[in-house]
């Protein structure tokens, strides 16, 4: 067996990487995407992607700096499906808290869904814990490009950074 070593990059995710983040959701989820990409030029945010040498991204995440006063909460992150437990969300994460870090602040929340036990198990092994459930929801796309509402119950959880 050959291990694959990717080198691997993190830098601001732009409206022209979205053409390639299909991956990541649905035309919906991407014009999301797109609006908070809106909200890095006002400094509320922070959007990520993480490429290999070739500049198209694998992995994409947020950081939002006013969902919680003093820290900065990750949301909206996603590793390529077929890259999945490569260490790139970690590499993710990380760059995220990097970010995090430099703007002054020194935690980081998130929220993962209960039905998303290999993410939870990503984020504890980075040192997340919980603290509390909650319900959410959003607008999905359907196949058949229809809108739906998506109701489900997530995990807080968060880290102090150092």
């Amino acid at each position: 067996m050959t291990d694959v070593v990717l080198r691997l990059s993190a830098r601001d995710l732009v409206h022209a990487d979205l053409a390639s983040c299909g991956w990541s959701g649905s035309a919906q989820h991407l014009a999301n995407v797109a609006r908070q990409l809106e909200r890095v030029r006002a400094g509320e945010v922070d959007y990520l992607a993480v490429c290999p040498p070739t500049g198209i991204p694998v992995a994409k995440g947020g950081v939002d700096y006013r969902a919680k006063e003093g820290a900065g909460t990750l949301w909206q992150l996603a590793v390529h499906p077929a890259l999945q437990s490569c260490g790139i969300g970690t590499f993710l994460v990380r760059a995220a808290e990097r970010r995090i870090l430099n703007r002054g602040l020194r935690h980081a929340e998130l929220a993962v869904e209960e039905s998303n036990p290999r993410a939870r198990a990503l984020y504890e092994r980075l040192g997340y814990t919980a603290y509390e459930q909650q319900p959410d929801s959003w607008d999905e796309q359907g196949p058949d490009g229809s809108s739906r509402r998506y109701e489900t119950v997530c995990t807080l959880m968060r880290k102090e950074l150092s």
